[in-house]
């Protein structure tokens, strides 16, 4: 689409960017212990089509912006009590949902086969399959490498959670993600030395896009086009983001609450007021529109969060390793991740669930 920047590398890191912001400005905004903010793939399709009627990338942030603002007015004017609507079995059911989704969306990239995009959760996919004949074609494309990094990585995982962490505490210091991580950009070296009869594709490992220095890492940020303010267009987009993010954050917020070991209760009108600040520094500098995330907020209560710290620390680690080792990253292998993700769809879709219900 000529006259704007949606091209692999920008969305990349526009997303990138939004991880960032979500992680240190709404983290330390936000009143939340345990949730994690960042781009959300519920707003994906929204972000598309809108991108697609403005015609223009930087108008789009211009709404991202508007968008940030509505969302504080929300917060000011208390809209948060909304989240205490949603009723307990419709939390436990959308969680339950979501493990299941992730799983299935994790099985491809586990065998080495997936055209469409890590992090897509939507049914009918941007490459032509949808969910299950997706998981079907993936049977037909086997690969080796990835399989064994995606079962090794499992292994060690539940051999993590199950046994290792109740022997000594410092298997809780060290979490078993950070290992299996690790271990995949070590294997994905051994496969490229040709140490081990395995390789993996470009699309079999994480792409991100690397800048030789700050100034080249700071020149992909994108301001917004503020000319377009008086685009009709551009309003009804930011209301739509507005709306859909905040529910989207509220009912995360309760799922989060309920997962939350402590039982701490989350201020809604703070979280609605952090995100409304993050969607504005995010549409501020070129990022995508930000929710909290039930993925990355179950997987920090998983693998050991306690405070918001994490979320804050999350952030400032993805902004330090986007400027000084995005070309290690681009090592990790995709399988390595699935497996990770695999391990929070079970958490979340527990056969033992089901059986309480």
């Amino acid at each position: 689409m000529p006259g704007y920047c949606i091209s692999f590398r920008c969305t990349t890191f526009s997303g990138i960017i939004a991880g960032i912001i979500g992680g240190i400005v709404v983290g330390i905004a936000s009143g939340s212990p345990l949730g994690v903010s960042g781009p959300a793939a519920g707003l994906a399709v929204i972000v598309l089509t809108s991108i697609a009627t403005l015609g223009s990338w930087p108008a789009f942030l211009l709404a991202v912006v508007i968008a940030g603002f509505i969302q504080l007015v929300l917060g000011f004017a208390k809209a948060g009590f909304i989240a205490y609507f949603f009723p307990s079995s419709v939390i436990k059911g959308m969680l339950t949902g979501i493990g299941l989704l992730i799983i299935l969306k994790q099985i491809p990239h586990a065998l080495g086969w997936d055209k469409d995009a890590e992090g897509d959760d939507s049914f009918l996919q941007a490459d032509g399959e949808n969910t299950f004949s997706e998981i079907a074609r993936a049977l037909d494309f086997i690969t080796p490498g990835a399989i064994l990094i995606a079962a090794i990585s499992l292994a060690i995982l539940i051999l993590w959670d199950q046994v290792l962490t109740k022997k000594h505490k410092i298997f809780q210091l060290i979490q078993g993600p950070i290992v299996v991580v690790v271990l995949g950009i070590v294997m994905n070296y051994l496969f490229q030395a040709g140490t081990l009869n395995f390789s993996l594709a470009d699309d079999q490992v994480v792409r991100l896009p690397v800048a030789n220095n700050l100034t080249e890492f700071f020149s992909q940020f994108t301001l917004p086009d503020f000319s377009a303010i008086t685009n009709f267009e551009v309003w009804k987009i930011a209301i739509v983001l507005a709306i859909v993010a905040s529910l989207e954050t509220l009912l995360c917020v309760e799922a989060t609450d309920k997962m939350d070991p402590n039982k701490r209760v989350t201020p809604t009108e703070r979280e609605l007021k952090a995100q409304g600040l993050g969607n504005i520094v995010s549409g501020m500098i070129g990022g995508l529109p930000i929710t909290q995330v039930i993925v990355r907020s179950s997987a920090n209560i998983n693998f050991g969060g306690k405070t918001k710290m994490s979320a804050i620390l999350h952030g400032v680690f993805l902004l330090i390793s986007a400027i000084t080792i995005a070309g290690v990253l681009n090592m990790i292998p995709l399988a390595s991740l699935a497996a990770i993700l695999l391990m929070v769809g079970y958490k979340l879709a527990k056969p033992a669930l089901f059986a309480n219900v």
